[in-house]
């Protein structure tokens, strides 16, 4: 089912601020009213409705963008401009963006993209983009195809941007061998005596140990290049059209970053191809679906398809593996040294979530040959 932002109405202090710092932003009207929007768990998002002298009434993003995770907002900035700028440019020169509409930054009063408000913080403004829904599972090969093709979008979009025009804001976000590290660190350390519960896991790990330098490898042998990446490729970051259902963009930029295009494609096949809850305790509900697989290849081909290399085409199936075994790593390491980074409501949670990513990883594996020919068959039938 489609998913739509909740919002509430504001607090008469929290209005005055909202207020006031929108204004600071060129926007044309007068402000109306604002409200909190109810998406996402990094930065406080409202949305803002401002009125025209015709009687038009044109709605805003507002957001502050969340200091505690983010040690340099003003680099996730950089980054952010950078990137929508270009995207703009060429969408503005070519059409090449999914449905007509983009990001875009609004200039703040100092001239930069950005602002400060009372209480700190940094903010920005975006274009509100009407008529649009998220989708938070992605049901079927149709949804697939689009998600797909918007991330593959992206790609391709930026594809000419140089990577050396961004900066990395989360360093080693993807560095698979050093995730590993930290594991064997929390392993060794067992500081809440929980190792001796995950022996299976790590074994499976310790299994998989000679994969984890695959891509890296490839990079430092010349065969994969280092292109600027999302690292949040999850359908709820794909807006679709509500009439047409059709993608029209991706949005949360907050981590663009240099990477590989395999990062992005192996998250998405991690996230859209198991139907179960990341967290889920039955690990006969995990599944890999094939089909959805399938879908994502061909929709994401058909719009980065002309950027990538033979080589990125043909570690598509394998990046899922990778990114789903990275991620039951750093859910793993999270468990044995008490729950510390991501958020539990439940012991044994991150145990668990680990447990669906491992199970996933070591289906993919099952799998992967037959879907690596899937990916080179779509790419030469281009």
């Amino acid at each position: 089912m489609p998913s739509r932002s909740h919002t509430k109405a504001l607090t008469s202090k929290t209005a005055a601020l909202v207020e006031g710092i929108a204004d600071q932003f060129a926007i044309e009207g007068q402000y109306i009213v604002g409200e909190e929007v109810n998406s996402g768990h990094i930065n406080s998002t409202f949305r803002v409705t401002y009125e025209l002298e015709n009687g038009e009434r044109r709605r805003y993003i507002l957001q502050r963008i969340n200091d505690k995770v983010f040690k340099d907002p003003l680099a996730v900035m950089r980054n952010v401009e950078c990137v929508t700028s270009h995207i703009n440019w060429k969408a503005l020169r070519k059409k090449r963006d999914l449905g007509g509409q983009t990001l875009s930054l609004y200039p703040h009063k100092t001239g930069r993209f950005y602002g400060s408000g009372e209480g700190g913080g940094i903010w920005r403004c975006y274009n509100y983009l009407e008529g649009c829904q998220t989708y938070d599972v992605v049901e079927n090969t149709r949804q697939a195809y689009e998600a797909g093709r918007a991330f593959g979008a992206f790609q391709n979009l930026v594809s000419d941007l140089p990577p050396g025009e961004i900066v990395e804001t989360i360093p080693d976000f993807h560095h698979t061998r050093k995730r590993f590290e930290a594991l064997m660190a929390a392993v060794e350390e067992d500081r809440h005596g929980r190792a001796a519960g995950v022996q299976s896991e790590l074994a499976f790990i310790l299994g998989c140990e000679d994969t984890f330098d695959r891509l890296l490898n490839l990079v430092e042998k010349g065969l994969l290049p280092i292109r600027i990446t999302h690292n949040d490729t999850k359908i709820n970051n794909v807006l679709f059209d509500q009439e047409t259902d059709e993608a029209v963009c991706v949005i949360d930029l907050d981590t663009v970053m240099p990477g590989l295009s395999l990062y992005d494609f192996g998250d998405l096949v991690r996230t859209a191809t198991n139907p179960a809850a990341e967290d889920e305790r039955d690990l006969t509900k995990v599944k890999l679906r094939v089909r959805i697989f399938e879908s994502l290849v061909e929709g994401y081909l058909a719009s980065a398809g002309p950027v990538l290399t033979e080589e990125e085409v043909s570690q598509m199936a394998f990046s899922g593996r990778l990114i789903s075994l990275e991620l039951g790593m750093r859910f793993l390491t999270d468990h044995l040294n008490g729950d510390v980074y991501f958020r539990v409501s439940r012991e044994g949670q991150n145990l668990d979530r680990a447990r669906t990513q491992l199970c996933l990883a070591r289906q993919i594996e099952e799998r992967e040959e037959g879907m690596r020919r899937y990916a080179v068959k779509v790419a030469k039938a281009r």
